[in-house]
């Protein structure tokens, strides 16, 4: 079989990113722990500047104690902050998940709602985190950018924009509604686990022979020749 040829513009970049990735990793899911949206929703809220796995450990003792937007809305502030501590920024965080709460029982009827216009206005979130909400709570059309994603998309030229909101524009008009919540998460783990910031590992990756960026970082550009010839079911020369 001959090496994969590289695909020309970033429509066909993108369609076969999205391909690869989805046999790479079939049942990504939202690495945030929750059973419902406001769960959801007060748990990317204190993702912001910390690690899942962190939040994961402190939203069950939250949850517990305030489990719907009416008892988070009557908290008493410094409860919560000793509660959501270590997750870092806490006063802020605090602030947003009560001023979240509030709008939610005050304007929404206690519910989250689905509209990203809606969820913009909530105290504490922006388009990444209404994405996060819209596309993971709702299975609705939603494309979170966070830096893995934008990291990723800038790689393989997907995109040259810095700013998230034009990153995500211009990433939907690449991927399909149905789709960008589950390339968004596929990107997150991408970059996790192979995509590094500082050191990619283009020798590993399934990317490597489609991606413009391959082979950029110094020492590894063998090692992305090897992949490729190894994706293509040959055998690698010397290099």
């Amino acid at each position: 079989m001959p090496p994969m040829a590289r695909p020309r513009g970033a429509q066909a970049r993108a369609d076969a990113v999205r391909a690869l990735l989805a046999e790479l990793y079939p049942d990504v899911m939202c690495a945030l722990d929750h059973t419902n949206p406001y769960e959801l929703l007060a748990a990317t809220i204190l993702s912001a500047q910390c690690t899942d796995e962190r939040v994961n450990m402190v939203t069950p003792r939250l949850f517990a104690r305030y489990p719907t937007p009416a008892d988070l809305a009557a908290a008493d502030p410094e409860a919560v902050e000793t509660i959501v501590k270590s997750t870092g920024f806490f006063r802020a965080k605090t602030r947003s998940l009560l001023g979240m709460a509030t709008a939610l029982e005050v304007r929404f009827g206690g519910e989250v709602p689905t509209e990203l216009d809606d969820l913009v206005t909530v105290p504490g979130v922006g388009r990444k985190t209404g994405n996060v909400v819209r596309s993971v709570a709702f299975d609705l059309p939603g494309l979170p950018v966070d830096t893995h994603v934008g990291r990723l998309a800038r790689r393989l030229k997907l995109t040259s924009e810095t700013d998230p909101v034009k990153v995500e524009l211009e990433l939907n008009g690449l991927v399909p509604p149905a789709e960008r919540g589950r390339f968004s998460l596929r990107l997150i783990e991408h970059g996790r686990r192979v995509c590094d910031a500082r050191k990619p590992r283009c020798g590993d990756c399934v990317l490597a022979a489609i991606c413009p960026s391959a082979g950029d970082v110094v020492g590894v550009k063998a090692a992305v020749k090897q992949a490729a010839v190894k994706q293509a079911g040959g055998r690698a020369r010397p290099v």
